[in-house]
């Protein structure tokens, strides 16, 4: 209820000023003020969600990338590892024959050698046995 923002005035030789102001006005001003500050704190926070949202978005399509990358290598792994398991098996049947060969071999040769003792010793014997025969 002010009529006036300030008064100069005179008094015994002396100019002064009195100032009056509006509370309700000086209220306003200050909450303007304050409105404006909360809304360019706000615009700023928005700012960098925005940014972040933007970051987060990369993020995500390279994780979506590798989650891919990884599902290929995944598959690809288990055809290795089941392509592995039967080479794994071939040679382990490789193994086993090459084995029961040798094995079996190894016994034809003892038996060719016991064979050949035999023999020489029968060759002597019967050489000896007839070594009076003369036949010619």
């Amino acid at each position: 209820k002010l009529q006036f923002l300030y008064f100069i005035g005179w008094e015994g030789g002396i100019y002064f000023k009195i100032e009056r102001r509006n509370k309700m006005a000086d209220s306003g001003v200050t909450l303007a003020s304050t409105n404006n500050e909360l809304i360019a704190h706000i615009d700023g926070m928005k700012e960098k969600r925005a940014e972040l949202d933007r970051f987060i978005h990369k993020e995500e399509e390279e994780k979506a990338r590798i989650v891919n990358d990884l599902r290929i290598l995944n598959e690809r792994l288990a055809r290795v590892d089941e392509g592995l398991a039967r080479k794994y098996a071939a040679r382990q049947e490789y193994d086993k024959t090459i084995a029961e060969t040798e094995n079996a071999f190894s016994k034809i040769i003892d038996s060719s050698r016991t064979l050949l003792h035999v023999l020489k010793r029968e060759s002597t014997t019967l050489s000896n046995k007839h070594a009076d025969d003369n036949w010619s």
